[in-house]
């Protein structure tokens, strides 16, 4: 099929009413999916219940090589299949549903920004976490992503997917990073976690709600220890 027909048949089956049947797969929920994809499905869910549409899951071991893109979760809706949140927002918009309608274009930048933050350093990290901290790989990584295959298939896979994913990091300069190596999310995390914890405003909601997590209070604390107390700079104020 050409792109012109294809783009012709997304846009017919786009203006069909969402259906009761539509469906999203993921991996197997309690003991194969992984941190990375578990968000992911999750922030599609989320997505999908905020815009009112129905959704079945289903967990199939080989959800991952049934997306059309690799990735998973992926959606089922009509005779369309659409994988990952991105194109599954504009999909869902190309139906009538947005979330971000009352926005202008001034905040939708703002917001697609934040959303690739979240892509490029929470996601990274993620990945490096599950397939590069040897700890992890060997204690979880391993063995959930190949509990549903026969040996020595599950061993296969998993270190083709390692294989996968170390090339991705070593490409982006996560290839020699430590789990105590700070990145830029940490310094833009603490930049605002710090200011409004600090900050004296009329009401105290905001920081009062930081303060429920004390990882959120010992992750502040290091940072300003480490780097400016222990540098000569002293308290931050």
């Amino acid at each position: 099929m050409s792109l012109v027909a294809e783009a012709f048949v997304s846009q017919i089956a786009a203006t069909e009413p969402w259906p009761e049947n539509a469906t999203l797969y993921q991996q197997l929920r309690g003991e194969q999916i992984l941190l990375s994809d578990n968000a992911a499905s999750l922030a599609v869910q989320a997505f999908l219940q905020m815009c009112n549409l129905p959704i079945k899951i289903v967990c199939r071991p080989n959800a991952e090589y049934m997306s059309p893109s690799g990735k998973v979760p992926f959606i089922h809706v009509g005779n369309q299949v659409v994988s990952e949140l991105g194109p599954i927002v504009q999909f869902v918009k190309a139906k009538g549903h947005s979330l971000s309608d009352g926005l202008d274009e001034v905040q939708k930048a703002e917001m697609k920004a934040y959303m690739e933050l979240v892509n490029n350093m929470l996601l990274t990290a993620e990945l490096y976490l599950q397939w590069c901290d040897e700890a992890t790989v060997g204690e979880i990584t391993h063995a959930r992503y190949g509990s549903p295959y026969p040996w020595p298939l599950n061993h296969i896979l998993a270190y083709q997917k390692q294989w996968e994913v170390k090339r991705k990091m070593k490409a982006i300069g996560w290839g020699n990073k430590t789990l105590d190596q700070p990145t830029e999310l940490d310094a833009l995390v603490f930049g605002h976690l710090y200011t409004i914890l600090t900050t004296q405003l009329t009401t105290d909601e905001l920081s009062e709600k930081v303060k429920n997590y004390s990882n959120l209070l010992a992750f502040c604390r290091r940072i300003e220890q480490h780097y400016f107390e222990d540098r000569g700079k002293g308290r931050l104020s």
